[in-house]
Parts: C-alpha cells; structure tokens; sequence
C-alpha cells in the first residue's frame, strides 16, 4: 500500500486538484542604474549606506530587512537609503549582485 492509497483510505470525500499551488516569490524591482554603497562614521561608529535606488518604497525597505537579516546587525531605512551598521559593503556588494542589481562601490 503507497503513500496515494493510504491518503485516499484517511480522506475519501477528498478530490485532488490538478495545478500545484505556486509560492510566489518575492519580486523587487530591478533598475538600470546602479546603486551606490558607501561607507561613512558616523559618531564615530563605522555604517555602509546603500541609496540610489528607484523602485516602490516597500520594496526598498524589503531589502533592507534581508540584507539585515543577511548579515545578522541593526540597520534602518531613513530618507530613501537604508543604513547598516558596521562596515559590510563587501558581503552587501556581493549579495544585491546575486539578487540582480547593479552596484556601485563608493569611498575607500
């Protein structure tokens, strides 16, 4: 007895349906012109700045909770830029480039 027998034994009203549900993924608005990463102290304390970018505000401060949630730090998305601390533009560059965009080292 498989797997589909045993499932037809436990639900038998059940009718299975033909299309697989499909996961949307989370779709970012990619943009010809490069962003800029940069790298800035401020108070004395070492920050990476990523601006430049020209999609939806939502889907801007989405990438800054990924990139965050990359890098395990605090950061904040304050004036169409969003701003990390410490100093990851390295990790950053590689990973808006994995994810398709354009980007542009700035500063040191």
């Amino acid at each position: 007895m498989d797997l589909q027998d045993q499932l037809k034994n436990l639900f038998p009203n059940h009718s299975p349906s033909e299309e697989p549900e499909s996961v949307e993924e989370s779709t970012i608005w990619l943009q010809l012109e490069p962003m800029i990463c940069k790298y800035e102290k401020r108070k004395g304390k070492a920050t990476t700045i990523i601006e430049g970018y020209t999609g939806a505000t939502s889907d801007f401060k989405q990438l800054a909770k990924e990139i965050k949630k990359l890098l395990s730090v605090g950061g904040s998305f304050k004036n169409e830029q969003i701003i990390i601390q410490g100093d990851y533009r390295d990790k950053i560059m590689s990973f808006l480039k994995d994810k398709g965009f354009k980007v542009k080292r700035v500063g040191g």
